[in-house]
C-alpha cells in the first residue's frame, strides 16, 4: 500500500525561504513520520513485519503510534546534488558521478520524480533541473556540467532539506555526490551536523574515491569530511558510499534503492507538553532484523508515552545511528 502523504509537519515548509539558515524541522512538531527499513543478517530489506512486531521508543521510553504503514515499490522524490568543483575533474569522479545519476534516472518507476542541483566555490546549490518525472531532462543537464572551483558542499547541503520538500511525494532522499573534500564553506562542521540534525529525510552520500584511500590512517581534514558524510548519512536513515568506479556507484544505486524502496512508516503527535529538543530515536523489532536504518531523532515536544505495556517476547533494540 502506498505511504500516505500525512504531511500535518509540512504545514508552512513550502512558503519558507529556501535558505540553509532559516530552515529547521522545529516547523514538524505538530507530526513526526519515522521511516525505516529493517535488515536481515545478509544486508536484506525484511518485508513482513507487522505492527505487532514494532515498537517505538523515544528517549528509551515507549510511544503510542497512530501510524503504521508499508510500502515495497513507494515512489520517490530524488533530490540530487552533484560537486561541480574542480577537483571532481581528476581520476574520473565526474564522470563516474555522471555515471550513477544516469543509472538511477533509468529505473524510474512510475510516480518518480528527480530534482538536480550542482554546486562549486560559490556555497550555493545552483538548481539545474526543477522537480520533473522526466530522466531525459536531467540527462540533458548533466551534459553541461564542468567542474570548476574550490568545494563548498557543508553550504550546499544545507539547502537541500526545504529543496527537497518540493517532490511530490512522501517518500524523499537527498543524493550528494562529492569526492568529500570541503575547502570553501561558510557553514562550518558543528554548524551543518546541527541542521541536519533530527532530519527526516535520508541523506544517502556517494564519496568518489577510492575506498583505500577513504580508510587511510592518517587523520586528515579530508578524511575527516568523509567521516562526516557517513555520520550525516547515518543520522538521517541513509548511508555513504564509497568508491569512484562506475559498477561500484551502480551497485551502490542499486542496494540504495532497494532499501529506499522498501520501507516502514510510524507516526505520531508529540503532546505539546514539556520543551522543545532534540529527543532519541529507537525501535525495538520482533523476528529475524538484524539491523535498521532509521533517523536518529527528532527535535521537538514530548512524544505520547504508553503508560503500560502488555509483556511481550524479548526483541532487540535497535536505535538510529
Amino acid at each position: 500500500m502506498p505511504f500516505r502523504l500525512t504531511l500535518l509537519l509540512l504545514a508552512g515548509v513550502l512558503s519558507l525561504p529556501l535558505s540553509a539558515q532559516d530552515y529547521t524541522e522545529e516547523v514538524a512538531v505538530n507530526y513526526v513520520m519515522v521511516p525505516f527499513t529493517a535488515l536481515s543478517g545478509k544486508n536484506i530489506p525484511v518485508t513482513n513485519l507487522d505492527k505487532k512486531d514494532v515498537s517505538l521508543l523515544v528517549d528509551g521510553q515507549p510511544v503510542k503510534t497512530d501510524l503504521f504503514e508499508v510500502s515495497f515499490n513507494a515512489p520517490v522524490s530524488w533530490t540530487i546534488l552533484l560537486d561541480g568543483s574542480g577537483s571532481m575533474g581528476l581520476a574520473g569522479k565526474i564522470d563516474a558521478a555522471k555515471a550513477a545519476i544516469g543509472t538511477l534516472v533509468a529505473r524510474k518507476k512510475a510516480g518518480d520524480d528527480f530534482a538536480l542541483f550542482v554546486f562549486d566555490s560559490q556555497g550555493h546549490a545552483k538548481e539545474m533541473v526543477p522537480f520533473t518525472e522526466n530522466p531525459a531532462a536531467i540527462s540533458r543537464a548533466l551534459d553541461v556540467v564542468k567542474p570548476w572551483g574550490k568545494t563548498a558542499f557543508f553550504d550546499a547541503l544545507a539547502e537541500m532539506p526545504a529543496r527537497s520538500e518540493l517532490g511530490r511525494n512522501p517518500t524523499r532522499a537527498i543524493i550528494l555526490l562529492s569526492d568529500g573534500i570541503d575547502n570553501a564553506s561558510n557553514v562550518t562542521r558543528a554548524e551543518i551536523e546541527a541542521q541536519m540534525e533530527g532530519l527526516a529525510i535520508p541523506i544517502y552520500a556517494f564519496g568518489l574515491r577510492e575506498p583505500a584511500e577513504a580508510k587511510m590512517a592518517a587523520l586528515t581534514e579530508e578524511r575527516e569530511d568523509i567521516d562526516l558524510l557517513a555520520e550525516l548519512a547515518a543520522a538521517t536513515g541513509g548511508k555513504l558510499f564509497v568508491g569512484n568506479k562506475p559498477q561500484q556507484l551502480a551497485s551502490a544505486m542499486d542496494l540504495m534503492e532497494k532499501n529506499l524502496r522498501a520501507q516502514y512508516l510510524l507516526g505520531f503527535s508529540p503532546t505539546g507538553k514539556g520543551t522543545v529538543k532534540y529527543r532519541r530515536i529507537s525501535l525495538k523489532l520482533a523476528g529475524r532484523v538484524r539491523s535498521v536504518r532509521v533517523r536518529a531523532g527528532y527535535r521537538g515536544t514530548e512524544p505520547p508515552v504508553l503508560t503500560a505495556t502488555r509483556t511481550k517476547p524479548k526483541r532487540n533494540e535497535r536505535k538510529g545511528s
